[in-house]
């Protein structure tokens, strides 16, 4: 697999999705002309609407384009853990985390791969310097800003954007989380992993990005998701504080 003009020989985009037919097309196709050495795994939960069929057609069409198909929905946390084993026994380098529904643009994907050779985790921030969110209603961006101010005083820390979705992995750090005990979904599944790689003392750093709204389809966004990124939070601030904030793994190697 020759190198591409991000530097990595083996980088894997990770997509999940369900209920997606109207965007997945025009999301790998904006990727592959983005990156077009790295390769995307479309993680579908058994979408009714169709997008396993879309996502199988352009997996036999593409050799760079994947599907792992699950038997129904089981939330995005899963998902994504899916993926990552996938990728890992795959032998990829860089992994990336992406939405299918276009908030993500594949175009800033470079630089997100770009930074990862100084890093081991790079996330995609629309709140540091230069980032930016399109087509929000005031509410969702204080609950976004809010959400990101608790999490950085509840558990510590020193992330403006620990709830994004667009970030980019070492294959390393995945390898050495414990996603046998991450059972968190949406919101509270990326600070999971933020969190944990943070506190392992593995290299975490944020680049701007700008989110777009989604233009078709519909969000998964929903209290319940909010509700669960606020307890867990909570009850990892206290308990992570009462084990002194010692790590759970190590990022020596």
């Amino acid at each position: 697999m020759p190198p591409d003009r991000t530097g990595w020989e083996a980088a894997l985009v990770v997509i999940p999705t369900y209920n997606e037919a109207d965007n997945i097309e025009l999301i790998i196709k904006r990727l592959r002309a983005a990156v077009p050495e790295a390769h995307a795994l479309i993680v579908d939960d058994g979408s009714p609407d169709g997008t396993g069929e879309i996502a199988d057609r352009l997996a036999t069409e593409d050799d760079h384009v994947h599907l792992l198909s699950r038997g129904g929905k089981a939330g995005l946390g899963a998902a994504y853990v899916a993926g990552f084993r996938w990728a890992l026994a795959g032998g990829y380098e860089a992994i990336v985390e992406m939405d299918a529904d276009g908030s993500h643009a594949p175009e800033e994907l470079p630089r997100l791969l770009a930074a990862l050779h100084d890093a081991d985790l790079v996330l995609g921030s629309r709140w540091v310097a230069g980032g930016e969110v399109r087509n929000w209603p005031r509410s969702r961006l204080a609950l976004s800003r809010g959400g990101n101010l608790y999490t950085r005083v509840a558990l510590g820390i020193p992330l403006k954007d620990a709830t994004g979705g667009f970030r980019a992995y070492r294959s390393e750090v995945l390898a050495k989380l414990p996603l046998d005990t991450i059972s968190s979904q949406g919101y509270c599944f990326q600070v999971d992993l933020a969190w944990q790689a943070w506190r392992a003392g593995f290299r975490v750093i944020e680049v701007p990005i700008t989110f777009t709204e989604r233009e078709r389809g519909t969000s998964k966004m929903s209290g319940v998701i909010v509700a669960e990124a606020l307890l867990r939070v909570t009850w990892w601030g206290i308990t992570g504080r009462r084990r002194g904030g010692k790590p759970t793994v190590s990022a020596e190697r």
